[in-house]
């Protein structure tokens, strides 16, 4: 055999990275079992747990020098289960399922809504991957689909645990479900904090800020989350809106 033939690459695929992506798809996934079966709370929880499992592929690929074009498709499918069907899907199934017996009208108003979320989500993660190599790293364009998803499940199990009946509130159910997708498809920046460095040093009223930020969570997770997301979602316009004004 000639020593100078190279041997085929293997076509097996690294298992802790793809594992850690496969239980964010889970977590999507008993998302949706779960909104169907009217238990929201439950269903937004899957979804958190998503975004922890999807924030943390990734560094396990890059820890352990396992990153592939593969890990990189598979966790892009998994974000469209996770924040894209899974988020349209509760919402749906907790408000704007109801619309239909306004009218029939109404209630197909309902669920395109929803299918609007969810193609936004897909375009969104398309547009992530067709230029991952040309944005620049700092910046995210268009809000995340994980930070839209949170928003969207955020304020169902924040008025979930209000008690808050999402019949009665159909019109905002509406509204934040077209607007977060809306905002994934849009030319808005968002920061990604790609640059923070955790080896850095930092002043020492910074980890009392994340002491501070975790004993919120811990107080009241509904409100908490939802309200950071919320505010993530408005910087970018916020910003957008200064740097338009600063320019005139």
């Amino acid at each position: 055999m000639d020593k100078n033939t190279e041997k085929p690459k293997s076509k097996g695929i690294y298992l802790l990275p793809n594992l850690v992506t496969t239980a964010a798809l889970f977590s999507g996934f008993y998302g949706i079992l779960a909104g169907i079966n009217g238990q929201f709370e439950k269903a937004a929880i899957a979804v958190f747990i998503a975004m922890i499992l999807d924030g943390l592929d990734g560094r396990v690929a890059r820890w352990t020098n396992t990153q592939s074009p593969f890990g990189e498709q598979y966790d892009s499918l998994s974000d469209l289960v996770s924040f894209g069907l899974a988020p349209a899907l509760i919402m749906y199934q907790w408000a704007l399922i109801s619309m239909r017996d306004v009218s029939p009208s109404w209630g197909k108003i309902g669920w395109m809504a929803a299918f609007i979320y969810v193609a936004c989500a897909a375009l969104r993660l398309a547009r992530f991957n067709a230029q991952i190599d040309e944005v620049d790293k700092r910046f995210f364009i268009g809000l995340p689909s994980p930070a839209s998803a949170g928003i969207v499940v955020g304020m169902i199990w924040m008025l979930h645990d209000l008690d808050v009946s999402g019949t009665a509130i159909q019109i905002p159910a509406l509204i934040m479900i077209i607007g977060a997708g809306l905002l994934m498809v849009s030319p808005i920046k968002y920061n990604s904090f790609k640059d923070f460095d955790l080896k850095s040093k930092v002043p020492q009223i910074a980890i009392l800020g994340i002491v501070l930020a975790f004993a919120l969570i811990q107080v009241d997770p509904p409100k908490v989350l939802f309200a950071v997301f919320f505010v993530y979602a408005l910087s970018g316009p916020f910003y957008w809106i200064r740097d338009r004004t600063n320019k005139k």
